[in-house]
């Protein structure tokens, strides 16, 4: 099996996490900047190639898009149309971000390292790839 990878796109940074080879669990990898997404996926999938990204996307329970929706169905395009063989699979990212955040303030960091380090984005990763796994 291939790893799964996991991404939680924002307008300015972007939280990335993998799967293990098995797809059983989630692992939090970085936080990087949205305009530099395209060349880190280039180097992760020449070098772990996936066969699935999972994206969180929000659900439908404002009854249309929200802010972040278009930016992340553009950055889908962009990585379908560079990967058309890689599946894309949304997943509902609702209360992502702030479960994440509860996570670290409960593992004991502070709300400075939380902010400067883009912490909260690569754990939101995580559980979003984690609601996928667990669907799978």
């Amino acid at each position: 099996m291939a790893k799964v990878l996991a991404l939680d796109i924002g307008g300015k940074r972007t939280g990335i996490a993998e799967s293990d080879p098995l797809q059983m669990m989630a692992f939090p990898l970085k936080t990087v900047s949205t305009t530099e997404l395209m060349e880190i996926l280039e180097n992760y999938i020449s070098s772990e190639k996936p066969r699935t990204v999972v994206i969180g996307k929000p659900a439908m329970l404002r009854k249309g898009p929200t802010d972040s929706t278009e930016i992340i169905e553009m950055w889908a395009k962009k990585i379908h149309l560079r990967w058309p063989l890689l599946e894309i699979i949304f997943v509902d990212e609702d209360f992502t971000s702030q479960e994440a955040a509860l996570m670290l303030i409960r593992g004991g960091m502070r709300k400075s390292k939380r902010k400067e380090k883009g912490a909260v984005d690569k754990v939101a990763a995580s559980l979003i790839l984690e609601r996928y796994l667990a669907m799978h």
